[in-house]
């Protein structure tokens, strides 16, 4: 299978076939977009009006209850299974027709697809806020059945939070299901912290720092275990020995122990040298050394993983993005090398960046062209991955035609969606649009769509900072559009200006731009169009903004080495 990123609704790619096949993928991570800034109280007033549909449009929060969220109850209660119509019906009718209940309508019809895409073996892992995360595992149990839940994860996501009349919100949920009883688990342990270290590894010799643990467990035994052992009984406290293997293996790694006593593993544990024997009387204890130890097992309540500072270098600048190292570690648990990782709301890409740094198969689902563009950003500067090459983008245009299909999507803001794409295809960073957001701001822009960055020499030889501006027209243009791009120059003290247009410039435009003259740059002794148009077609077939080499047009992914640490260290 080759990775994959889909632009569009999410329900509607889960439902074909042709995309999802049944039980076709190992491990599904999903953050589906949920305010929980918004109060409470807010989500569970009560709608009406023709005009409002229910729809993810990440971080606006406008999940409304209106014909589509009417239309979608209908069908789970009609054709879900019955144990999932009956969930419905049942907190239809506890909650009421709310932008609430249109978000559990909506997550609810998405989740019976992940649930028919996902492998015997696989697991599912529902990052959510704690306003809805009881409600979703009503819908989750109704989908999976009860049996196949295993955990409700907290994750620690802020230190502080005030409240008004409340406990400091400071975690999210991550609610832990698996398609049946055989999934797959791997036994996934953390470092240990200073503190932990300086608290239980207070011991030190010439082989280095260690901690005494026991040799006996609770309760007496009849067998080899309650004998003595060198005149000391395990009985007379009413425990017994506990030989431990593991200290055993990595002592003698090629001996077999099966055929050996209880008393004779004691013995080569003491040839060894990993048993400390205290004053007469007392039982001896077993060095366990932190060189040799593999960690913490992790715990469902997450506190090593701190949320991305402002300064953190894989912050992309996205409002919900999560740290690297809480989806590395759910995806060491439930996945294993060449199993395929899905996210359904795949943002800008943090799920897809973890599983291929692990060695995993991805696919991403994303509502927005300002997201997937994200995503091929972080995955070229990350891992040099090329979109259409290494991987596949399916749903953006491959043809003027179908650039011309998405302009005209007035339904899924279509002007917006085809901006953001244009611009992906320069790597420029969109000037008023936000991450996650199917809209753009109007009139915000002052003539201005993107923006590339680069660096050139002043007069002085000094290295300046310089911005090529960029507009994208959709519709019909004119040279009046052109001179309008030289006034933003102007007025931007912008280096270049490029006019990407759908339609073909006019003879007129091309003089206007012609007359610009150029910009010549002191660093690389050569002079570059001041006004540059390039149609879609032209990108299509390769061309692209003829300019200095590019620098900080997003915020950059940090390169992956790929030395193997990350796939097989602690985290």
């Amino acid at each position: 299978m080759k990775n994959r990123l889909y632009y569009g609704d999410n329900l509607e790619i889960l439902r074909s076939r042709e995309y999802f096949p049944d039980a076709c993928v190992d491990l599904i991570y999903l953050d589906p977009p949920f305010n929980s800034n918004r109060n409470y109280n807010v989500l569970f007033k009560s709608e009406s009006g023709a005009d409002s549909q229910a729809q993810i449009t990440a971080f606006e929060d406008t999940w409304h209850w209106g014909e589509t969220a009417e239309a979608t109850t209908d069908d789970i209660i009609v054709n879900a299974p019955h144990k999932v119509a009956t969930a419905i019906a049942a907190l239809l009718d506890l909650i009421g027709r709310n932008q609430m209940m249109a978000y559990l309508v909506m997550m609810t019809a998405r989740l019976v697809e992940l649930h028919r895409v996902l492998k015997p073996t696989g697991s599912l892992y529902l990052h959510c806020d704690p306003t809805a995360s009881h409600y979703l595992k009503i819908v989750l149990d109704a989908i999976f059945g009860a049996e196949s839940y295993h955990n409700h994860i907290t994750w620690k996501r802020t230190g502080s939070h005030g409240g008004a009349k409340k406990w400091g919100p400071i975690s999210d949920n991550i609610l832990f299901y698996s398609r049946s009883n055989d999934y797959t688990w791997n036994r996934v342990k953390r470092a240990y912290d200073e503190a932990y270290i300086e608290k239980y590894y207070r011991n030190e010799d010439e082989r280095g720092r260690f901690q005494l643990v026991t040799l006996t467990g609770a309760g007496t035994s009849a067998g080899e275990s309650g004998k003595p052992w060198r005149g000391i009984n395990p009985m007379e406290t009413g425990r017994h020995w506990a030989t431990p293997t593991a200290a055993l293996e990595l002592a003698y790694p090629d001996r077999d122990f099966s055929e050996l006593s209880v008393q004779q593993k004691l013995d080569l544990l003491d040839e060894a040298g990993l048993i400390q024997w205290p004053k007469r009387g007392k039982v001896p204890r077993q060095k366990r050394y932190l060189d040799e130890s593999e960690g913490v097992v992790i715990q469902d309540i997450i506190t090593d993983i701190p949320p991305l500072s402002a300064h953190a270098k894989e912050r992309l600048g996205y409002p919900t993005q999560k740290p690297e190292a809480l989806l590395e570690r759910i995806i060491r648990a439930s996945s294993n090398e060449g199993d395929i990782v899905l996210d359904p709301f795949c943002g800008c890409g943090t799920a897809i960046a973890a599983a291929h740094k692990l060695g995993r198969k991805w696919i991403g689902i994303d509502i927005t062209h300002l997201s997937i563009a994200l995503q091929k950003y972080r995955l070229q500067d990350m891992f040099e991955l090329v979109s259409g090459t290494d991987y596949a983008v399916i749903g953006e245009p491959t043809t003027v035609a179908g650039a011309r299909e998405l302009a005209q999507d007035s339904a899924n803001e279509g002007r917006y969606q085809f901006e953001w794409w244009a611009l992906s295809l320069v790597r420029a960073k969109p000037v008023g649009g936000r991450a996650g957001s199917r809209k753009g701001k109007k009139g915000a822009d002052q003539g201005i769509d993107g923006v590339i960055n680069f660096f050139d020499e002043d007069d002085k030889g000094k290295k300046k900072p310089r911005k090529v501006i960029v507009q994208v027209k959709s519709g019909a243009v004119k040279s009046g559009d052109i001179r309008d791009l030289k006034g933003a120059i102007e007025r931007e003290k912008a280096a270049i200006g490029v006019f990407i247009t759908l339609e073909k410039p006019t003879k007129a435009m091309i003089k206007e731009a012609l007359a610009a003259g150029w910009y010549e740059s002191r660093t690389w002794q050569k002079k570059f169009r001041r006004v540059q148009i390039l149609t879609i077609g032209d990108l299509f077939a390769g061309a692209g903004v003829e300019m200095p080499p590019q620098v900080g047009t997003h915020q950059r992914a940090s390169r992956w080495k790929g030395d193997g640490g990350s796939q097989r260290g602690l985290i």
